[in-house]
């Protein structure tokens, strides 16, 4: 009898020792990602408050991102290790063991730890009987190593055929690229100060930062920090953006006191660049999804851009619902896209996208372009932006707009903003640090 209820207290036993909440996590986070379809950001955004740690969201977001960026690695090691393959209903063991080989393949703990913790996991997760399983499996791991696989393995083939044949030449860079963790960018809120001074101040603070050439409100952390450590975060002088973002304030350029529409805006931190440079823009900030807005109306408050600034939800793509008819001088359209270009922000884009997504996505993108242009005043600029690495995204995209619409040109980007791309101008993933990025700068004839 005693040992009978010393049995039915082990998962308990287990699920409190150190790390072990962690790992049950990740393995549950993940298994809603890749059995079930969900969004990385959204599963993390409610996993990580009910750890109390910082230490602990740290590795829960590590753990993800790993097993996501080397899934393909994993799961061959699986196949060739196990004698039967688990069933469908097993996702979350499934995630489990991939947790564990994360640990010892990308992140490097110590072993003993990884395991310890992981079959422990197994345990806390109701899984006694197969706690053998997963302990002999990462001591294999362990012994023998994963796989080599290159890192095209980790694409779907149809994405990986689209990035070679759109850049044959730089595509085993993108693939690697993508595959690992980006640096900490952040932009400086000129309202608060210059980048010289925050430099000086993270400094001080022994963070290690260096200010880019490329867009003057730049600074990039080769070590990452939790925001909440950054001097002047939380009172809005800094903000976390990436390199290709920020330089679409570059590439828009609009004239003191425009009238702006950034016709996709949520988060919203590009519009708050925007009227961080310039608090005389008259601009308007769209999105379709009326949840979003919180998050537009959050970041124009921490950055104190809010008083400068409107908030509508409604659709660019459906101008008769919303606009009054005054033309805007310069509209931002960072259009919905395959996100192919900021992968190691979004591993999961690996686990989610679908040719069939393309192809729709091409069919939105044309829509927003013709309805935002038609907003455009005579001499307006549009700036047509995506995180995609896809030509028919982007280059192809601008191609036919130009060729159904009389009255649009394009004005040339400088070698700043990337590759040429014909009317436009292509970062792909790694390089200067930044994330892939397109951006055509767009002109409506008078």
């Amino acid at each position: 009898m005693t040992q009978l209820r010393q049995d039915k207290q082990a998962p308990q036993r287990a699920a409190t020792a150190p790390g072990v909440p962690t790992r049950v996590l990740a393995a549950k986070v993940l298994a809603q990602v890749i059995g079930r379809g969900r969004s990385l950001k959204a599963e993390l955004a409610k996993a990580l408050p009910t750890l109390d740690d910082s230490r602990d969201r740290a590795l829960l977001e590590a753990l993800c991102f790993a097993v996501l960026r080397r899934r393909g690695a994993y799961d061959a090691a699986l196949a060739q290790w196990m004698q039967r393959p688990l069933g469908v209903r097993e996702d979350e063991l499934r995630a489990l063991l991939l947790v564990g080989f994360a640990q010892l393949d990308a992140l490097e703990l110590p072993a003993h730890a990884a395991l310890s913790a992981t079959v422990d996991a197994a345990r806390a997760m109701g899984r006694d009987r197969q706690a053998g399983m997963v302990n002999a499996l990462l001591r294999r791991a362990q012994r023998d190593g994963i796989p080599a696989q290159p890192a095209r393995a980790a694409f779907p083939d149809w994405m990986a055929g689209m990035i070679e044949q759109d850049w044959p030449e730089q595509a085993e860079d993108v693939f690697a690229a993508s595959l690992q963790p980006a640096p900490l960018w952040l932009r400086v809120n000129r309202q608060h100060g210059s980048r010289e001074a925050v430099l000086e101040q993270l400094a001080a603070a022994a963070i290690e930062a260096e200010a880019s050439p490329l867009c003057s409100d730049a600074i990039r952390l080769p070590v990452p920090v939790p925001v909440a450590a950054l001097p002047g975060f939380a009172a809005g002088a800094l903000s976390v953006q990436d390199l290709s973002a920020q330089q679409v304030a570059d590439a828009l350029a609009p004239r003191p006191g425009a009238r702006v529409l950034d016709a996709c805006a949520a988060p919203g931190g590009k519009a708050a660049h925007l009227l961080e440079r310039d608090p005389s823009l008259q601009l308007l900030a769209l999105d379709i999804d009326p949840r979003r807005l919180k998050r537009i109306s959050e970041t124009f408050a921490r950055t104190g851009v809010g008083a400068q600034a409107r908030v509508l939800a409604a659709d660019a793509a459906a101008p008769d619902s919303w606009w009054d008819g005054q033309p805007f001088d310069c509209i931002l359209l960072d259009a919905p896209c395959s996100a192919t270009g900021i992968i190691r922000r979004q591993p999961d884009v690996l686990v989610h996208r679908r040719p069939a997504d393309i192809e729709a996505l091409v069919a939105l993108q044309a829509r927003l372009l013709d309805a935002c242009f038609r907003m455009l005043a005579p001499g307006g600029t549009l700036l047509y932006a995506t995180c995609s690495i896809l030509r028919e995204e982007n280059q192809f995209q601008i191609e036919s707009f130009l060729q159904r619409t009389p009255r649009a040109g394009f004005l040339p980007l400088g070698e700043a903003f990337g590759h040429d791309s014909w009317a436009g101008r292509q970062r792909l993933p790694g390089e200067e640090g930044a994330d892939g990025f397109f951006y055509a700068r767009l002109l409506k004839k008078g």
